[in-house]
């Protein structure tokens, strides 16, 4: 086992030698060893592995000779604050430390650059158990990065590792301060769930960064789509997009008219190079008559809803946008173990729900939850005629299916996806987002029951499948 010991050297040659060799009498192992000189001239913080009795005689000998704190609580940090480099700046940092009675042992500041400044501060904490809520408190502040402490405390080992990490997400996906403060409230909220089941946080925070990493690294030059085109009926052609993560984009395009509808639109991450790619395949792109439509409210199908005057959808998928616009828990948040994750996945792909004032409802009846799908309206572009299905909410409430039986084309939303066909970056992803959700779909019972539904109305049955993900399930293909 290990034990940390926050020492106070005395002011003579050969101190440390002296509690290393403690330390060895008693046959302890130093495995860390911390010592800055501008934060306190005289504390070394020391961790030492041995078994229980070992460290028991190593911290009676080391109170004997004069080494140990009187005050075990205390802690001696050395933090690093980001303030805007404007007058003032500093004063609620500063107020946040005298109202805690936290004190100042070292204070330095480098240079400004790009409108911050770094100040590093040795804060020594005297209040017992007084850490966590402090660094807390102050990185609602501003951004705040923890240089060295004492390991001693498994809360505190805690509270630093989620800083830490959150300065880490603050600075690659390049979040405000009040975004990386909702971040560290939400990571800690899994740090504390995974407590309570027994699973190591380090499994879910190295998810979380390789969901923050992989949706950076495939912006911009990476933003490498799979794009299929394919003739539906004599006047519509569709065009099919399929970013490395989010949804499938679909583009219905009218020959006749030249107009555009869009069903889907990616994560909101990448807005710009889903737009400049559709400016590509479509050079008259923005003279055209063009319109949306989202098969539901899950933030990697939203993306690009800001760009369309017109937004079709759900009255339910309406009613999940109107709540995440009142701050209140869309559907999938309601679950206190699912939450969490999903904030935190919003924050990594730069979510914020359609306007409200877009929006267009779908159908002219309720559905009736007591089926799997229900059929709740018509919508009719160029020649093609749509049997509006809504789901009873096993992926999520709101979710449509849209049935052209006259051609037998499907748009079946995420109530059935193509993970068979998925691309190499597709299935890379799809291996993260679960884990983070806990579950893609909000009733697994239920999503089972849509999907048999879909099944036995489609498979094998000669349909064009365009799903919510992976590639077109062409007629000749099962389910």
């Amino acid at each position: 086992m290990k034990r940390s010991f926050m020492t106070t050297l005395p002011d003579k040659t050969g101190a440390f030698l002296q509690a290393s060799r403690i330390i060895l009498s008693h046959g302890g192992n130093m495995t860390r060893a911390s010592y800055n000189k501008a934060v306190d001239a005289h504390t070394l913080f020391l961790d030492v592995e041995a078994d229980a009795a070992q460290l028991d005689a190593i911290e009676a000998d080391l109170t004997c000779s004069g080494f140990l704190q009187t005050a075990p609580h205390v802690k001696i940090i050395l933090a690093e604050f980001e303030v805007p480099d404007a007058p003032g700046a500093t004063i609620p940092v500063l107020e946040t430390l005298a109202r805690q009675q936290v004190s100042i042992s070292y204070i330095s500041s480098l240079p400004p650059q790009a409108g911050v400044v770094k100040l590093r501060l040795g804060l020594y904490i005297g209040e017992a158990g007084a850490v966590e809520g402090l660094l807390r408190e102050l990185s609602s502040l501003c951004a705040v990065r923890i240089l060295d402490y004492d390991a001693g405390e498994k809360r505190l080992d805690n509270t630093v590792f989620y800083l830490t990490f959150a300065d880490e997400m603050r600075r690659l996906l390049r979040m405000t301060q009040a975004q990386t403060s909702e971040f560290i409230y939400h990571a800690n909220l899994v740090m504390q769930q995974l407590e309570n089941t027994g699973e190591h946080p380090d499994k879910a925070f190295g998810f979380v960064s390789r969901f923050a990493h992989f949706v950076v690294e495939h912006g911009g030059t990476g933003y490498d789509c799979r794009i299929t085109a394919q003739k539906l009926t004599p006047r519509v052609n569709a065009t099919v997009i399929e970013p490395p993560c989010g949804s499938n984009i679909t583009i219905l395009e009218d020959e006749r008219t030249r107009q555009l509808l869009v069903i889907d639109g990616g994560f909101s991450y990448y807005k710009r190079q889903t737009m400049k790619l559709l400016r590509q395949l479509f050079p008259d792109f923005e003279l055209r008559r063009r319109e949306m439509l989202l098969t539901h409210s899950d933030s990697d199908h939203s993306g690009i809803s800001g760009y369309f005057d017109t937004v079709w959808c759900t009255r339910r998928t309406a009613d999940c946008f109107a709540s995440e616009h009142l701050g209140q828990p869309c559907p999938r948040e309601e679950n206190p173990n699912m939450l969490p994750f999903y904030r935190l996945s919003n924050l990594i792909a730069d979510y914020e729900p359609p306007q409200l004032r877009r929006l267009r409802h779908l159908g002219d009846r309720l559905p009736n939850d007591a089926k799997p799908l229900s059929e709740i309206g018509t919508f009719d572009f160029a020649d093609m005629h749509f049997t509006i299905l809504e789901g009873n909410g096993g992926h999520v409430p709101g979710e449509t299916v849209l049935l052209d039986e006259a051609h037998r084309i499907a748009i079946t939303g995420d109530d059935y996806v193509n993970f068979h066909d998925y691309t190499a970056p597709q299935k890379e992803f799809n291996q993260l987002a679960p884990y983070l959700a806990r579950s893609v779909n909000q009733d697994s019972a239920k999503y089972r029951l849509i999907l048999r539904a879909l099944k036995d109305m489609m498979d094998g049955q000669g349909w064009l499948i365009f799903p919510g993900h992976g590639a077109i399930l062409q007629r000749d293909q099962r389910m």
